[in-house]
């Protein structure tokens, strides 16, 4: 990964450990998801896959895990971390004690059908071969196949200069595509601008948390990347260049 997604996804990732810790357990949930899913992206997540008790959930490109504690706590499942960068590894070994395991999207450190269901949020734009990604969540993943999406999607080309450092955002064409040549089908999709609204206790979490971060390390070049490349997301989602959508997948 380049400094950037470096920062963001290992540096910042520990720095929000220890915030969390700092502030208490209340907050674990809210700020291992920042970036990563709201509640009601979550809920629609775990309908699509039919979480029930027991099932064991692959999240793959997990960060700090906060959407696999969501899971566990909402619908008792079992969660199995997958995360390249070390810093977020650790930073979810700290908050929530789940088996997490250094590795890579593209080559995941599990058998055969070995998971009942996986997630991968907001992993896809990360890396630039999007098929491998599907190829390897519909190889782990038993029958019927239960995996879920939070992928961004470019409504247009986006130049050099706007385009976040190491991202590569799919079209929906192109997403459908590599669906299809996965051997998997969509099964039901939404915008995340049709979710509901985050509620005021979990956005009141988020903004501590961020408030908490910004005094602690806000003079600390690595932050400063970090927000770099938030501001570039946030930019282009304001302007419609991309657009948030949840997938829900089985077996073609």
């Amino acid at each position: 990964m380049g400094d950037a997604m470096s920062a963001e996804f290992g540096t910042v990732a520990e720095w929000t450990a220890e915030v969390a810790v700092d502030m208490g357990e209340d907050f674990y949930v809210p700020a291992g998801c920042r970036g990563s899913g709201s509640p009601a992206a979550l809920d629609w997540l775990m309908n699509g896959l039919a979480l029930s008790a027991g099932d064991t959930l692959l999240d793959c490109g997990a960060g700090v895990g906060g959407p696999s504690a969501y899971a566990a706590e909402h619908r008792s499942a079992a969660p199995m971390l997958v995360e390249p960068e070390a810093g977020a590894c650790r930073a979810a070994r700290t908050l929530f004690g789940y088996p997490v395991v250094q590795g890579s999207a593209t080559a995941l450190p599990f058998a055969d059908q070995s998971v009942d269901a996986a997630w991968s949020l907001g992993v896809m734009c990360t890396m630039s071969d999007h098929l491998t990604l599907l190829t390897e969540l519909r190889r782990v993943v038993r029958s019927p196949g239960r995996i879920g999406l939070l992928v961004f999607l470019a409504r247009e080309p986006i130049s050099d200069d706007e385009q976040p450092e190491g991202n590569h955002f799919p079209t929906t064409g192109s997403l459908v595509g590599h669906v299809d040549a996965a051997g998997l089908r969509v099964e039901d999709w939404i915008s995340t601008a049709d979710l509901p609204a985050i509620p005021d206790p979990w956005q009141n979490s988020l903004d501590e948390v961020s408030s908490a971060l910004e005094q602690r390390y806000g003079g600390h070049r690595l932050w400063q990347v970090a927000e770099e490349q938030s501001g570039r997301m946030g930019r282009l989602l304001d302007e419609g260049k991309i657009s948030g959508a949840l997938v829900s997948l089985r077996h073609g």
